[in-house]
């Protein structure tokens, strides 16, 4: 057994604690299908959104975590119910009205509203399959409408006629009296409308394997249950796709949990065992809201992906899981730092450490080194310091910073450049909002200006803080290039001038000089910005020029 293995059977990442819940399955040898498979599920009923990637991303860490304890293959499957009815008209399309007499129809028989595919269900699929793509998933795609007319699902749909009763009794539990008097498992799909009918069957028939009902005109009906002419309810549809497919593990979301051992219980009348289960805290908006596909709040992938790197949005998909998390545009500055933080570390870790980190579950072990010479967060300030319209301006203090640092040896640094000024324009700029000082912060950034034109004047300071501390500490030695010798500077400056505390001196210097309630560590951002520019952008704001 390799060290990589061992200690993966051991780690309590999350990912390896489920991988392990999974192998248990198959203690005594592989399963007989000669694959573990691993799926996740998709309602086109509107565009993708991160929740959705979310899904996929955790159980391709989970696969990926398999793959490392066991030697038996995995597949992973992105299930879209694409056959089931559009209930409602989402809020975030184009053409809705010409969308509303299509109410009922299954999403792959609806107009695509944007015009460019067939349906609006395969436009959907065609969306959430480049999102997925663009994050280099290896996953195989089921459309449930080629899954019920392809004939894939036909031996489970008559196995369900003849199970009905007992399908039927685990779902009528669950229901109020008045929905048990016309519920049944099967929908069908009206021969003449296309509409999917929400009505109670006449007759199942275990000898054809039909579905005998009444139309919402009163004409009786009978169609076979196969090639897609009925389809399942969606609580029945989920445990018989784990049947049909013998799925093995999927996660879902916490509001699916009250409904799992109903799955699971069909799936075992059907006559397979259910899959392994997780479930997972939802993604909340800014206000506090559960994102949804039709209203289209939150942060889209797209959004996400147009101020941050990929990597940076699966690290926020690895954290704690089994926690709500708030979806809006300011968590990507702090994903982003988070993320190479952690890329930094792994260097130096031993392998238990190394499998407990983010960044093992996001590269499937294959972590790359970080380029990341500036963080994110200082890239914001800077750009808000200096206006910064494109990359080339920031590389520009970027190279005083790192003068060996290029766009072409530091891909990712020059990305995120990009990043920070599109972040920068669209979200910190329009909240901006600069104050004049007050006399104590005056007399403080004056001081601070003075201390900078010369490393006589940055010591003296130094000095003077250490006589009133009666410290006897010696002064470091003088240099502009390094940031901790800055910060000493802009620490002495705010103890001699009295703020108490002394993060009252520092949230004066962000909210005069940088526009913001909050801000980086001072030292490196002088460092970045530069010593001069510094000077100038201090003498701006004591004249007033920025407020």
């Amino acid at each position: 057994m390799s060290d990589v293995r061992e200690e993966a059977l051991k780690s309590k990442a999350w990912p390896f604690e489920e991988a392990r819940r999974v192998l248990k399955r198959y203690a005594k040898g592989a399963p007989e299908k000669g694959y573990v498979l691993f799926e996740t599920g998709y309602g086109p009923s509107g565009l993708p959104h991160i929740g959705t990637f979310g899904e996929v991303a955790r159980t391709t860490m989970i696969k990926k975590a398999f793959e490392t304890i066991s030697d038996i293959p995995t597949r992973l499957i992105c299930f879209s119910d694409d056959l089931d009815g559009m209930r409602k008209v989402p809020g975030n399309v184009p053409n809705q009205e010409a969308l509303a007499e299509h109410l009922q129809k299954p999403l792959t028989s609806v107009p695509d509203p944007f015009g460019t595919h067939e349906s609006f269900g395969h436009h959907n699929n065609a969306m959430l399959r480049r999102f997925l793509d663009t994050f280099g998933f290896e996953y195989e795609f089921y459309s449930a409408t080629e899954f019920y007319r392809s004939g894939q699902f036909d031996e489970i749909l008559k196995r369900a006629v003849d199970k009905y009763d007992d399908i039927m009794a685990i779902m009528l539990k669950s229901l109020r009296e008045e929905r048990r008097q016309t519920y049944s498992i099967f929908l069908p799909i009206h021969p003449e409308t296309g509409r999917v009918l929400y009505v109670p069957m006449k007759k199942v028939c275990t000898e054809t394997y039909t579905v005998t009902f009444d139309d919402e005109d009163g004409k009786e009906w009978t169609l076979p249950v196969t090639g897609g002419n009925v389809k399942l309810q969606w609580k029945p549809d989920f445990g018989a796709r784990w049947a049909a497919l013998e799925v093995d593990f999927e996660m879902y979301g916490k509001d699916h949990s009250t409904n799992t051992p109903i799955y699971d219980g069909i799936c075992r009348v059907l006559g397979v065992p259910a899959p392994e289960h997780f479930t997972y805290e939802l993604f909340l908006d800014e206000n506090g809201q559960k994102i949804s596909k039709s209203s289209g709040n939150g942060v889209s992938i797209d959004e996400w992906l147009t101020y941050a790197s990929t990597e940076s949005l699966a690290y926020f998909m690895y954290q704690k899981p089994k926690t709500a998390k708030r979806m809006h545009f300011d968590v990507i500055p702090k994903a982003v730092d988070e993320y190479h933080q952690q890329l930094r570390a792994y260097r130096t870790q031993d392998l238990k450490t190394q499998l407990n980190n983010p960044v093992w579950h996001i590269h499937g072990g294959d972590v790359p080194q970080s380029d990341m010479v500036v963080p994110f967060s200082m890239l914001l300030n800077l750009a808000s310091a200096s206006s910064a319209e494109d990359k080339e301006t920031m590389w520009g203090f970027i190279n005083k910073y790192a003068p060996n640092a290029t766009p072409d040896t530091h891909p990712g640094m020059d990305q995120a450049a990009g990043f920070a000024v599109r972040y920068f324009n669209d979200f910190v700029k329009p909240a901006k909002e600069f104050r004049l000082p007050t006399d104590q912060e005056r007399a403080a950034l004056q001081d601070l200006a003075d201390a900078l034109k010369s490393p006589e004047a940055a010591l003296a300071a130094i000095a003077k803080k250490n006589e009133i501390a009666g410290s006897t500490d010696p002064l470091p030695e003088a240099n502009f290039a390094d940031e901790e010798f800055l910060q000493s500077v802009v620490f002495a400056i705010g103890k001699i001038h009295g703020f108490e505390p002394l993060r009252a001196w520092f949230s004066a210097i962000y909210e005069v000089l940088l526009g913001a309630s909050q801000g980086p560590r001072f030292g490196g951002f002088i460092a970045l910005y530069g010593v001069e520019d510094t000077i100038a952008l201090i003498e701006k704001a004591l004249a007033g020029e920025l407020a």
